[in-house]
């Protein structure tokens, strides 16, 4: 296997410096690549987080299995990028320096914007070594993702894995236009998108569904290693095929009441709406019963706000 012009023989391990380009200051930015083979060949799994700098669960996930070492495979080849968006990551922002947002402009070109030339790198020289991709996501802004795959309507490769993966919630989700995901699917890339927890915060059962998943996977696949116990299922993620977002009627103070992955009634009341002075209280309540697979954390909505995500037809 050659990788940006490095040679990474069976049985070895090499971490490769992803460079690109520079901050302003002259200073190199780099991209960590971790590269673990094992003496017998088989499939190359592709590990991504941090594609939006500010999502601390995946590399979190992505760092832990590096220093457990459940990244060195029995068979064929892991490779580990933490934080594809070391830019964002600097600044703890979802986007590139240049206002882009990575996962948007994939498979990038050579001669556009910052964002862009990352992608079309990433594209080029990295992805086609990969027979499966795992890539680590969480909530945008202050709004709480309960642990998901999201997939692709009648993609049903990606679906077997998700349920091997077996994280709660599988949720069907068109796949958006430049995004990487739409790259894998483009170039027969089996890939997983993971999402769970929220912006600029840890959360540990996150992080564990996430870890897990992986360690299910890479048993499916014949490579992890023996020294890893696989912990049984107790129950199959729930398929959600469709999903509808509730808004903020009125604009004030956000008062929730139930939590992430809640099974709801219809008609039964989610959060309140206040204004600061106590003149003003709104109920929010359930349109239908269903999951609550997303929960917006801010203390302060505005009208039109996205408040909670909630399944309404699941299988």
């Amino acid at each position: 296997m050659e990788i940006l012009g490095q040679h990474i023989g069976l049985g070895e391990s090499k971490t490769i410096q992803f460079n690109i380009a520079k901050l302003y200051t002259a200073t190199n930015v780099e991209i960590p690549i971790i590269i673990n083979r094992a003496t017998k060949p088989g499939p190359t799994v592709l590990i991504t987080a941090g594609i939006h700098g500010d999502e601390i669960n995946g590399v979190e996930i992505v760092r832990q299995l590096i220093a457990k070492k459940i990244n060195r495979p029995s068979i064929g080849t892991i490779i580990c990028i933490p934080i594809l968006n070391v830019f964002g990551f600097l600044s703890m922002s979802r986007q590139f320096p240049d206002g882009h947002d990575l996962n948007r402009v994939f498979p990038g070109t050579k001669k556009g914007s910052l964002a862009s030339r990352v992608a079309h790198h990433f594209t080029t020289e990295i992805l086609p070594h990969a027979d499966y991709c795992l890539d680590f996501h969480t909530g945008g802004a202050s709004r709480f993702n309960a642990a998901q795959i999201r997939v692709s309507p009648k993609d049903f490769v990606a679906l077997k894995y998700a349920k091997i993966f077996n994280a709660p919630f599988v949720v069907m989700s068109k796949i958006l236009d430049k995004s990487y995901r739409q790259t894998c699917l483009k170039m027969g890339i089996p890939s997983l998108l993971f999402e769970g927890g929220k912006s600029l915060s840890s959360d540990r059962d996150i992080i564990e569904y996430g870890v897990h998943g992986v360690l299910r996977i890479l048993d499916h696949l014949d490579m992890l290693n023996p020294k890893f116990q696989i912990s049984k299922k107790t129950s199959e993620p729930v398929i959600i095929e469709k999903s509808t977002w509730i808004r903020a009627h009125k604009s004030g103070l956000l008062h929730t009441k139930v939590p992430c992955n809640k099974f709801v009634i219809k008609g039964e009341t989610l959060a309140s709406i206040t204004d600061p002075y106590g003149e003003m209280k709104v109920s929010v309540k359930a349109p239908n019963e269903g999951y609550i697979i997303n929960v917006n954390e801010s203390p302060i909505v505005h009208q039109g706000d996205a408040i909670f995500h909630i399944s309404t037809l699941v299988s």
